[in-house]
């Protein structure tokens, strides 16, 4: 293609192989191709006038697209669905006659949208499990780590760099939830018409309801689905976008939470992305290390998220039995949703697959603050050394307001030094470094994070151990 032509970065940087070729143009084409054989088979096999030798020519040309000629025509007929009868039945001359016969442009293009959706799910479904698998070993390989855990972005009490991670794996795990609920109600459109009424069928089978419904589970059978929806217009309800596009947000909203939280660790190097050897992070500032990766994960989610509202729009604004003014704006956002969310999920199996902790620095910044946190258990121990508690508790108070004031003030705070040096505090001075110990402060983090995966995700894993997908395809 000319370097003067815009390409979708989605497709040239960021979404992987196996999504590309699910929205290609060969496999768009070569399904409907698919569907217009299944439709002459059927119709065959209920006494229309079909031969063997014209299904057979059909089969030989199933794949042999020529795009040129396809374009070419719908230049001339401003049709994309009659072109390509057109060309196909410029190499099928003996099957040209009952190429389409009885459908209607949605019998190709909706089923195949609802055909390639179904294959995408599962694509996303293989890389959340592998996703899921990166974040479960670190989870249990950082159970034990104690860190200082935040509130409104202020420190708050401890927790561990496992636990932390079982929030971002929860998340996951209801997306998993909702991909597979939407993915079983991806019914086929099937065999229904111009309105969804089947008249053209009715009347190719003068009149015969039964052979009219049973062509329509034929061809739903030969094309993999065991059901269609009950009733449609010439489309099959746009509602159904909207839910498959909000698995997508669902997803991207899962991966955006991962990778800020990430962001802000990476700031105060507790953690970091992976970060090649030869990887530079600046052009200007040789030293830095940014966490790109992530970033990108967090503008790709943007992007996904706010598709959101195209489908719902779209699903508000059909009118009747239909409108056209889905169709531009679906060939846009369905795919792109697709490739934006399929590249989320390889950028985050990569970098949740070589996460780096930096304990010392995870432990400073827990030791820091644990004289602030750890007052309360000071509290408690010097009263039960027969302390006043509320004397202790004043006390305590003007303590850590000081030095929370040489902290702010550059300097390191001194919480431990002053109550180790107060003599209303003597009783518990011997067991200070006790106090203070962060793995005391963690709660039932552990514990947590192994019930947690033993009970909601390990499951999971075993499942769908066959079609996790943790290789990461990132070409930038």
């Amino acid at each position: 293609m000319s370097d003067e032509q815009y390409i979708s970065p989605l497709g040239a940087r960021y979404a992987s192989r196996e999504m590309r070729a699910n929205f290609s143009d060969r496999t768009k084409f070569t399904t409907w191709r698919r569907l217009w054989i299944a439709l002459a088979e059927s119709e065959q096999e209920l006494g229309l006038a079909i031969s063997d030798e014209q299904l057979d020519e059909l089969r030989a040309h199933a794949t042999d697209l020529d795009l040129e000629l396809a374009a070419k025509y719908e230049k001339e007929l401003r049709h994309d669905v009659m072109a390509h009868v057109h060309a196909w039945g410029d190499v099928c001359p003996k099957a040209r006659p009952i190429i389409h016969l009885g459908a209607t442009s949605c019998y190709v293009g909706d089923n195949t949208d609802l055909i390639i959706m179904r294959e995408g799910l599962r694509q996303l479904r293989g890389q959340v499990v592998g996703v899921l698998a990166e974040l479960a070993a670190f989870a249990r390989e950082w159970k034990d780590l104690p860190t200082l855990g935040f509130t409104h972005f202020q420190p708050a009490q401890a927790t561990t760099v496992g636990k932390r991670a079982c929030l971002w794996i929860q998340d996951l795990v209801h997306d998993l939830d909702d991909l597979e609920q939407v993915e079983s109600q991806i019914r086929f459109r099937g065999v229904k018409g111009t309105t969804g009424t089947q008249a053209s069928f009715l009347e190719l089978f003068e009149g015969d309801h039964q052979k009219v419904r049973k062509l329509d589970e034929l061809v739903t059978a030969k094309m993999g689905f065991d059901r269609t929806f009950g009733v449609t217009g010439q489309t099959y309800p746009r509602k159904l976008d909207f839910r498959v596009m909000q698995v997508l947000s669902s997803i991207s909203q899962s991966a955006h939470k991962f990778a800020t939280d990430l962001r802000l660790l990476a700031n105060k190097r507790e953690l970091e992305e992976p970060f090649g050897s030869k990887q530079i992070g600046s052009s200007a500032m040789p030293w830095k290390r940014n966490p790109m990766r992530s970033e990108r994960i967090c503008a790709l989610s943007r992007f996904v998220i706010e598709l959101l509202g195209n489908a719902a729009h779209t699903a508000a604004n059909q009118w009747l039995e239909r409108t056209l003014d889905d169709s531009a704006n679906r060939r846009l956002s369905i795919a792109e949703g697709f490739l934006a969310t399929d590249a989320v999920l390889s950028l985050y199996c990569d970098v949740a697959g070589g996460l780096l902790v930096h304990p010392p620095i995870v432990a400073r910044h827990l030791d820091a603050e644990l004289p602030f946190l750890a007052s309360e258990a000071v509290l408690m121990e010097a009263v039960k050394a027969g302390g006043d508690r509320q004397d202790l508790h004043e006390r305590i108070r003007i303590h850590s307001h000081a030095a929370a004031g040489e902290l702010k003030a550059g300097r390191e705070p001194d919480l431990r030094e002053r109550l180790a040096g107060d003599p209303a505090f003597e009783a518990v001075a011997g067991i200070l470094d006790d106090l203070l110990d962060g793995r005391r402060y963690v709660g039932r983090a552990p514990e947590q994070v192994e019930e947690f995966l033993e009970a909601e995700v390990d499951p999971v894993l075993s499942k769908y151990a066959d079609i996790a997908r943790r290789e990461a395809d990132i070409r930038v």
